[in-house]
């Protein structure tokens, strides 16, 4: 309990007074002594006055600076969040991939992917649309066509009756055709049709003997040893031993080839500077060491980042290096028709954004089996006149089919619809000058705004059309979890936050809302932002992307973010979104095996595919 200032004084001048007065009424003092004392009683009240004053204003003084105090802190914790700014600090998910990949113990493993993926998500800079299945269109009288899980297809069985042409779309303009640096699908088809690698995938979807012709495993999984399959011969007629896969995954590793994918390597030992990978003396065994076990590993020895590519073609290769020696263009040498591969097919001829010709390699191992003497592609990402071919008997084969034809199409004996796993997202670039003035949290609650107000059901409905699952996380619904289940499922190690994912598949205005208060943005009572923002959307040419990208606009119109579409041609499209030119950006993602580590490891800071540019 505390007094005001002036009132202990008061209480003390009474009682002093009293006191002379009774002081005198019993002579102890005379009437001139008790004027003097109360003359120093008066000027003793006054003095007491002025101190409690003077201590009441430095209480006050003392309570302002607490306070003051108080706001400093807070400012400087405030500056200190604006600091660090939008991207989030991506050591620990480093970490947490390092451990998945070193750890024997599989029930614990798959609870650390989840942790991963939480952590992912959290960010909310991954936006799931939906799962994706894979549709295509193919002419009756073309058979042996088959797809894996992956949405690699496989052209070396095809038969087209009397036929040995075979004409065909899977892309516009490919991106890269060296093995070792590409990341997209239709690149890894190709790859699939003019290279190998020590293992492939058959008729069934199931691994398979390619280049080696089986392999043994020490009994502490650690050690692969792979016998190549006699008589392999490059396009030219060079040898191809198991050195040439020595030269090739090293290469794929060295940090002047700059592989997207270089990071799959890093279960071996020694990666990425002394790769403990060997060929024999002689070629004819090719031997690999790893950290730890990995059960994937044949899908890695089957993936296009591992298949052998000709040496002399790289390292000769015009533009390759310059005066110095140094690599200044690690794919010059697959830069246009004619250079020695490996495959069912070699590139033979290719006009630039328009046409490309494969043919029959007489040199590849299993050529007898080979029916097809040429594939014609047609180089276009125009849906309207991809199917207008294919309808005038110009196409055998389209990797596309416009939105609306799909449900004219889609009981046709020629539509075919196949399982995948992969899913069909949003991207933000976490280092976006959209972000610019908000702290992480900030950052995320505004990118879970824009998820939340995304119409999945529509999208799929309207656009895709062909059942695909709503997705409300990166790792698709059918993905195993390494150790015989599924990995996207309630279970008593795991729950999901939300409906088996990390939030609901139902558009909320209202739930944006809140997220874009959390950002720190001010919202309206009309539930529009007061200060609208504009966010550039980038998506290569397609009728479905551009269809959905005007979805989403709509979507986020609801609370006034203005979403700006840009279209660019694929090539354009995939390095302008791995350089970080973006705010947002259409993505896709098809597995390359299947285990949950394929979707996670991709977000590393070093990855060549971590495209969002976490930990940058």
């Amino acid at each position: 309990m505390s007094n005001t200032p002036g009132k202990s004084s008061k209480v003390l001048s009474i009682v002093l007074a009293l006191a002379l007065v009774a002081a005198v009424a019993f002579g102890v003092i005379t009437n001139q002594q008790k004027a003097d004392l109360e003359k120093k009683v008066a000027d003793l009240g006054v003095q007491v006055s002025t101190l409690e004053g003077e201590l009441a204003t430095a209480k006050s003084a003392a309570e302002e600076a607490a306070a003051a105090a108080e706001e400093a802190k807070a400012a400087a914790e405030q500056a200190a969040l604006l600091a660090r700014g939008a991207s989030p600090d991506w050591a620990q998910y480093d970490a947490l991939i390092a451990e998945i990949k070193s750890t024997t113990d599989f029930v614990h493993r798959e609870a650390l992917m989840h942790q991963a993926e939480e952590i992912l998500m959290g960010t909310a800079a991954l936006v799931p649309i939906y799962y994706y299945n894979d549709i295509y269109m193919v002419k009756p009288e073309v058979q042996g066509l088959y797809v894996n899980n992956f949405g690699t297809k496989f052209f070396d069985k095809v038969t087209k009756g009397e036929e040995t042409t075979l004409k065909l779309q899977l892309s516009s303009e490919p991106d890269k055709l060296d093995p070792a640096l590409n990341s997209s699908v239709d690149g890894a088809i190709l790859a699939a049709a003019s290279f190998g690698g020590l293992y492939t995938y058959d008729e069934n979807g199931e691994l398979a003997p390619n280049f080696a012709t089986g392999h043994e495993l020490s009994e502490d999984g650690l050690t692969y040893v792979f016998t190549m399959r006699e008589g392999l011969k490059w396009s030219n007629g060079d040898p191809l031993t198991a050195k040439d896969f020595e030269y090739s995954w090293k290469r794929a590793v060295a940090a002047e080839t700059a592989a997207d994918y270089s990071y799959m390597f890093d279960s071996i030992k020694g990666f990425p500077d002394a790769l403990d990978v060997s060929a024999s003396e002689d070629g004819t065994t090719f031997t690999v060491n790893l950290n730890a076990p990995v059960a994937y590993f044949l899908d890695l020895a089957a993936f296009p980042t591992f298949f052998a590519v000709h040496e002399p073609t790289v390292e000769n290769a015009e533009g390759y290096k310059n005066e110095a020696g140094e690599v200044i263009s690690p794919g010059a040498w697959a830069l246009e028709a004619g250079f020695v591969s490996s495959g069912p097919f070699t590139l033979a001829e290719w006009v630039h954004n328009e046409s490309m010709v494969y043919v029959k390699n007489p040199n590849y191992w299993d050529a007898e089996n080979v029916p097809m003497e040429r594939l014609e592609l047609m180089l276009s990402a125009d849906d309207v006149a991809i199917f207008s071919a294919y309808q005038a008997g110009d196409l055998d084969f389209i990797d596309a089919v416009p939105p609306d034809q799909i449900k004219s199409q889609i009981d046709s004996p020629e539509f075919h619809k196949v399982g995948q796993l992969g899913t069909y997202y949003g991207l933000f670039n976490v280092k976006s000058k959209l972000f610019d003035g908000m702290t992480v949290e900030q950052a995320a609650a505004f990118r879970k705004a824009i998820t939340v107000l995304i119409d999945r059901d529509y999208i799929v409905e309207t656009v895709a059309q062909t059942g695909q699952k709503t997705a409300n996380s990166f790792i698709p619904a059918d993905m195993l979890d390494g150790h015989g289940g599924v990995f996207k499922q309630d279970d008593a190690d795991y729950t999901y936050p939300v409906e088996e994912g990390y939030f609901s598949l139902t558009p909320s205005v209202e739930d944006a809302v809140a997220y874009l208060k959390e950002a720190g943005l001010e919202v309206g009572d009309d539930n529009m932002l007061v200060n609208p923002i504009t966010i550039t959307y980038i998506y290569n040419t397609n009728a479905a992307h551009a269809s959905i990208a005007e979805l989403i606009q709509q979507d986020l119109a609801q609370v006034g973010i203005e979403l700006k579409l840009e279209s660019m041609e694929w090539n354009v499209f995939l390095n302008e979104r791995k350089e970080g030119n973006f705010d947002f950006a259409r993505n896709g993602w098809i597995a390359d095996f299947n285990d949950p580590i394929n979707m996670l490891e991709m977000w590393t800071t070093d990855s060549g595919n971590n495209d969002a540019q976490f930990g940058r």
